[in-house]
């Protein structure tokens, strides 16, 4: 089902200019005072970088970063962060910045540019980004949490070897950016206590694809939401060889909010475990969406303690503001030549609440779920088309066995298995 752009997408990435190879190239060294805001020094300079240029966070200091971050437009620009950073540790203070009409949305942000480099360290005492988070977690706190870094509107970009260490909440959003290279990245929300480090996806997520031409590979992330984000507008959109544990899956949405017209085409995802998540492979769009999702692959996925491997819901809603809808709209966001392959692992059948359920029922109930359920499908009729489930073996921690929840009358293409509420059992075209 899923095209070969990955070739294209690599050829162009191949076209991104290896910093240092160009000619009268600049460094400029991030100055460093203890006790003190580093942030407006290197603001002050920013100016005489912008091009041909390195911006270098030396291996050896700890760098306060007390007041956000906001990078003009930049070409051939590479950031290092070969030393660590630290976010302020008070939370009113970083309240009071996010919640003023001057924030731009993260406490680092690229607004645009052509070939730019993110890069962190291979020494694993040094290039760490501290977000402080456990206190936010521990005070299940919320409101104007900051968002982490915003790589935006970026032709030819490049994120490697980042680690961030106990972020507040979101990390990588790639808004608006095309051929871009993601790897090698750490992000480790962990949770010191039973606090649950709430919605550390990209959210966008640990990382959001919101662009185009986008490879994310040998990825190592541990959260308490998406692994993996893909907003509206993303095409072409490549992510393997990645580890994601505790969060809420491999995400195609929330796509068609307040009747938001979506396009999201030529998405894979492979080759990657999930640990203890909630999800494996997930798509959730709102009711009352339009638009479509098409040609998006997970394949050879292990999953491992995950109560929902495969997850589509047409009908995602606010928890927060209420019931399920009950909708009679004709319009939801289009969904076709969907495929699920390669799928192993166990489903955790066994009672549990995961951390982020702050309702009774909890958010993530199904009505009529047994809880051993391979796949659910959340359908609505004349709206999907196109999607198969094929060379998937799971089975459940107890040893029963294993079922799906599928409407027949919202669907009329073979799904690979008997489209029921019922016993797992694979057609033809499954196995």
């Amino acid at each position: 089902m899923a095209s070969s752009f990955s070739l294209t997408l690599l050829l162009g990435l191949l076209l991104i200019t290896t910093p240092q190879a160009c000619q009268g190239w600049k460094t400029f060294v991030v100055p460093h005072k203890p006790g003190q805001d580093d942030t407006p020094p290197l603001l002050a300079a920013l100016a005489n970088y912008t091009s041909d240029s390195t911006i270098l966070f030396e291996k050896g200091v700890t760098y306060n970063i007390l007041t956000p971050i906001t990078f003009p437009v930049l070409n051939n620009v590479e950031v290092a962060i070969e030393g660590n950073l630290t976010y302020p540790e008070d939370i009113p203070t970083i309240q009071a910045i996010v919640g003023a009409s001057t924030f731009s949305g993260s406490w680092i942000a690229f607004t645009g540019g052509t070939n730019v480099t993110l890069r962190g360290s291979l020494d694993p005492q040094w290039g760490w980004i501290d977000g402080h988070g456990q206190a936010w977690w521990d005070a299940m706190q919320q409101v104007n949490r900051p968002h982490g870094i915003a790589f935006s509107k970026i032709s030819g970009g490049v994120i490697r070897d980042m680690k961030i260490w106990k972020p507040v909440a979101w990390n990588f959003a790639t808004s608006g950016s095309s051929n871009l290279h993601a790897y090698n990245n750490k992000i480790l929300a962990i949770s010191d206590t039973s606090s649950f480090p709430f919605n550390t996806d990209g959210k966008p997520p640990c990382f959001s694809a919101g662009g185009t031409n986008m490879l994310f590979e040998n990825n190592h992330i541990v959260n308490g939401d998406d692994c993996l984000t893909v907003g509206n507008g993303a095409l072409n959109i490549h992510w393997r060889n990645t580890y994601c544990e505790g969060g809420h899956g491999l995400s195609i949405g929330s796509l068609g909010k307040g009747g938001q017209v979506a396009n999201v085409q030529n998405v894979l995802i492979e080759s990657t475990v999930m640990n203890t998540t909630l999800y494996a492979a997930r798509f959730k769009s709102w009711t009352g969406g339009n638009g479509l999702a098409r040609n998006i692959t997970w394949k050879n996925i292990v999953f491992d303690n995950v109560p929902f491997p495969i997850y589509i819901t047409q009908n995602y809603w606010d928890q927060g503001v209420g019931p399920q809808p009950n909708s009679t709209s004709p319009n939801n966001t289009h969904i076709q030549d969907f495929l699920f392959e390669g799928f192993t692992g166990t489903i955790r059948d066994t009672p549990y609440v995961e951390g982020s359920c702050i309702s009774d029922p909890c958010w993530y109930a199904v009505p009529g779920a047994t809880g051993k359920e391979v796949a659910i499908f959340d359908l609505y009729p004349g709206t999907a088309s196109n999607i198969l489930v094929k060379d998937t073996f799971p089975r459940t921690e107890t040893g029963a066995p294993v079922t799906v929840m599928c409407n027949p009358e919202t669907i009329s293409t073979d799904v690979g298995f008997k489209c029921w509420d019922g016993k797992f059992i694979r057609t033809a075209a499954g196995l």
